[in-house]
């Protein structure tokens, strides 16, 4: 539970080489997976706050049990494979995290990089994206952990131990304290909150006049805006009068067809561009196994008030940036591979919908927003972010916030921003990190068989 608490939203993240040092050197199986158990049940417990809440009934917490398990036991596996390796247990564990972004039920979440969100080393994920700060978090537990046992055998002040252990404090501290580079943007967005409850919209109550309203009202008081920005499913149509509102400016919207989760970019009253959803969330907009499962599938949408059930949406067939926009949509936020495959297919901004409103009153929406500031880092883009609820912001390249409004508000955020059009190495290369761990892993398969438990 200590490491889930240095994750994001926590502000700790700087401590999170200290439980992790223990951790690496413990157990097999066993140990993992009750270490495992004591992460997730805090770092999801956001998941039965908002289901419990927003649904209002206690099924809404059932689907959090399996999922902890399973996450578990995913932990305990690594501790089973690198039991007395901590060199291997960390590489196991980097190549563990990105096997949870794949497949259609992937759910890429609880990454040690994250614990670095908020220190300027993020700079790194440039280089081998989140993968490539979990690896640092997790070498500098390791080399704290051996450093640490060699003073403690011999503990003699001036010695390499010693030295070795004020090097790695050295270092990790300058992560959090190193200057940034200035990043300045030369054009405005308006980003448009409309707090809409979401459970109300799949009823049929519209939320257009909310989003032309206060889009109204943003560009009255800021009339340079280039780009007006609405969140995921904003709106099922466009009414006549958006194209004298907006006046020539673009309008990048989440537009609800029933069948796709989209955004689409529109300029002059025409709809130019579409990006259909490709990543889509597992049991929420795709429901795999579904005959299979169907009688689980019956009980749960008549639990959650969604007596007609619900059909699984049509996941997108490729990544094609809006003109110059690289637009992605809520979850995929979390996948760094999404946003690395819209700049190489060209965008030179990134543009972020999202309807966090699910989450209800949790620190879910938080949690989400965190971990997606990476994806500007990774690609070196401005990343324009606008949530129905929040989080609504603006993020530079190097992954602060320069701008932002309050959650669970309806309101309109005015921030600059600028394109870019250079390629990270991040970009180039892609998860060059995950096959650096594999490597420290891979001595597992020298390595003679034993009681993994």
């Amino acid at each position: 539970m200590a490491l889930a608490a240095t994750l994001p939203p926590a502000p700790l993240g700087i401590l999170a080489p200290l439980p992790l040092a223990w951790l690496l050197g413990r157990g097999g199986f066993g140990v993992g997976f009750l270490a495992g158990l004591g992460f997730w049940a805090l770092h999801l417990v956001w998941l039965p706050l908002s289901f419990v809440v927003l649904f209002e009934t206690p099924w809404g917490a059932v689907p959090y049990l399996p999922l902890v398990l399973i996450k578990a036991a995913l932990w305990g596996v690594v501790f089973g494979l690198s039991r007395g390796r901590p060199l291997r247990r960390a590489g196991l564990w980097v190549v563990q995290e990105y096997l949870t972004s794949l497949g259609e039920v992937a759910f890429p979440w609880g990454f040690m990089g994250y614990a670095m969100v908020e220190a300027p080393g993020r700079v790194l994920a440039s280089l081998g994206g989140v993968y490539l700060l979990s690896l640092v978090v997790l070498a500098v537990a390791v080399g704290l952990r051996a450093a640490w046992r060699r003073l403690r055998a011999d503990p003699v002040v001036f010695s390499l131990p010693t030295l070795g252990l004020l090097g790695l404090v050295v270092f990790w501290a300058v992560l959090w304290v190193m200057p940034l580079p200035a990043a300045q943007g030369n054009e405005q967005a308006l980003l448009v909150q409309g707090n809409i409850n979401p459970l109300r919209k799949l009823e049929g109550v519209s939320a257009e006049e909310t989003y032309l309203q206060l889009t109204r009202q943003g560009l009255q008081a800021n009339p340079g805006v280039a780009v007006v920005v609405w969140p995921e499913t904003a709106v099922s149509g466009f009414a006549p009068e958006l194209e004298a509102l907006l006046a020539g400016r673009e309008l990048l919207s989440g537009l609800e067809t029933g069948l796709t989760n989209r955004v689409v970019r529109v300029y002059k009253g025409q709809i130019t561009h579409y990006y259909d959803k490709n990543r889509l969330v597992p049991f929420g907009e795709y429901f795999p196994w579904s005959e299979a499962l169907r009688p689980v599938y019956s009980f749960f949408f008549r639990a959650f008030g969604f007596s007609q059930g619900l059909e699984s949406r049509t996941p997108g067939q490729a990544y094609q940036p809006l003109g110059r926009y690289g637009a992605f949509i809520c979850y995929e936020s979390v996948f760094p591979a999404v946003t690395r495959r819209l700049v190489l297919a060209g965008a030179e901004v990134l543009e972020l919908g999202s309807n966090d409103a699910w989450y209800g009153p949790s620190f879910g929406g938080l949690q989400h927003f965190q971990m997606g500031r990476l994806r500007a880092v990774e690609t070196g883009r401005w990343l324009l972010r606008a949530g129905n609820d929040g989080v609504t912001a603006i993020i530079d390249p190097y992954g602060r916030v320069t701008a932002r409004i309050p959650q669970r508000q309806a309101a309109y955020l005015v921030g600059a921003f600028a394109a870019q059009q250079h390629q990270t190495l991040y970009v180039r290369f892609g998860d060059w990190a995950v096959v650096l761990a594999g490597f420290l892993g891979i001595g597992l398969l020298n390595r003679p068989k034993g009681t993994i438990v």
